[in-house]
């Protein structure tokens, strides 16, 4: 087992000033206690439980709250803020999956959905929901992905009818890798009123209500994270549970998918940053002398790391300020994903051959990291974002072009 933080990294991210270098000082602490709960959640997931205790698995409830409805503040330092921004999630993102990204996701709080929340919910929706999401430990869901369809937004399948006697809605359909959706008090399904694009709904729903069934799947990594199967039997759906109900129908449902994946893409990559981290840290601790080729491997995957951890930040900075450039946000996601692979397996090959058995915290990281590839969208998804970013010049900021002329910069290969 190993405790993040306690050698001399071979990561060192640059540091902040002010609030978020309070924070970040705060989070790299707290980040610490993850590790060895997490070895025992990758064992047993319903081992949360016995950790709802720590600071850490309490700050993704606290952060993705809105300030009104947060109950942990005097729980948690006040520069640890409620309704955090995109630029401060994500770097509590980064911290807390340094220490384990299984622990992170399996930690109650209105994850994802928070994010349709803000962008389609009126005041009485937001209080049914974050009512529910902010009692402690309550977990919530964001329900998109159907079997045989993934998160194809505009081919969804599952139906949201009209309820007899026309006072209300009836939910039918079936949800695929749903994450915390066999234990979550409340989450967001989207669904198909009518056909075409602005026929999809977003809808609220309570898990005790009649007609919801949820099986948690077996999984190879992320198992913390309870990924889960979910079905909707006639699940009646009253007309206040509809989000964005008094919007026209081309600001509702469909534009509430794409702002949650574009606020969350970020954090998908935060994850994936700090356990690349991890896994070069960790290649330090047990080689301390690691020297030659083999240490410039390592530095040079740090590096790395590294400069995207800046992008990305540049990207956070962006979707605050309102002018998000969705294809680096594909670019971030996309390669943060496939440096975290890497740095798992050159972990894995400096170590041994027999590292992953050897190594069991390492073994978990190495399973937990293949599903950043699959979270908010593969690779070849946000190859083709990239692509079409460069294709009409948008991708690279005036700055990107006066500071290194006709390169790429990490992110797009």
């Amino acid at each position: 087992m190993s405790e993040p933080g306690r050698t001399a990294s071979a990561y060192l991210p640059d540091t902040y000033g002010g609030r978020a270098g309070e924070l970040e000082h705060f989070l790299r602490e707290v980040a610490r206690d993850l590790r060895g709960p997490g070895e025992e959640l990758d064992a047993d997931p319903g081992a949360v439980s016995r950790f709802l205790h720590l600071p850490a698995v309490r700050i993704q409830q606290h952060m993705l709250t809105p300030a009104r409805y947060a109950r942990d503040r005097d729980l948690l330092p006040r520069f640890v803020p409620a309704e955090a921004s995109c630029a401060e999630w994500v770097l509590a993102a980064e911290w807390l999956a340094y220490g384990d990204p299984g622990m992170t996701l399996a930690s109650p709080g209105p994850a994802l959905s928070t994010a349709v929340l803000r962008a389609l919910a009126d005041e009485a929706q937001r209080d049914w929901f974050f009512t529910r999401t902010s009692d402690w430990p309550s977990w919530s869901f964001f329900a998109l992905t159907e079997p045989g369809k993934g998160s194809a937004a505009t081919e969804l399948t599952a139906r949201l009818d009209p309820a007899p006697g026309g006072d209300g809605w009836v939910l039918t359909g079936e949800k695929m890798y749903i994450g915390n959706g066999a234990h979550a008090r409340a989450g967001v399904v989207f669904c198909r009123r009518a056909p075409g694009p602005w026929g999809i709904e977003a809808v609220m729903v309570d898990t005790g209500d009649p007609g919801f069934h949820a099986e948690m799947l077996p999984m190879t990594g992320l198992r913390g994270a309870r990924i889960s199967r979910l079905r909707f039997d006639g699940m009646y759906i009253p007309p206040e549970r509809i989000l964005g109900r008094d919007r026209p129908r081309s600001r509702r449902g469909l534009q509430g998918a794409l702002q949650a994946m574009l606020w969350f893409r970020p954090s998908v990559a935060a994850f994936a940053l700090g356990a690349g981290r991890a896994a070069c840290d960790y290649v330090l601790e047990q080689r301390p002398a690691l020297a030659g080729a083999d240490r410039a491997q390592v530095d040079g995957l740090a590096d790395r790391l590294r400069r995207l951890r800046r992008l990305l930040h540049e990207v956070a900075a962006e979707i605050d300020a309102g002018s998000p450039n969705t294809f680096r946000v594909s670019g971030v996601k996309m390669r943060a994903a496939h440096l975290a692979e890497d740095a798992t397996m050159l972990a894995a090959r400096l170590l041994g051959p027999a590292s992953l058995v050897e190594h069991p915290w390492l073994d978990k990281l190495y399973r937990d990291v293949r599903a950043f590839e699959f979270m908010e969208g593969t690779g070849n998804v946000h190859r083709r974002g990239v692509f079409q970013g460069l294709l009409r010049d948008d991708y690279f900021t005036p700055r990107d072009r006066d500071v290194r002329p006709g390169r790429a910069v990490e992110g797009v290969i």
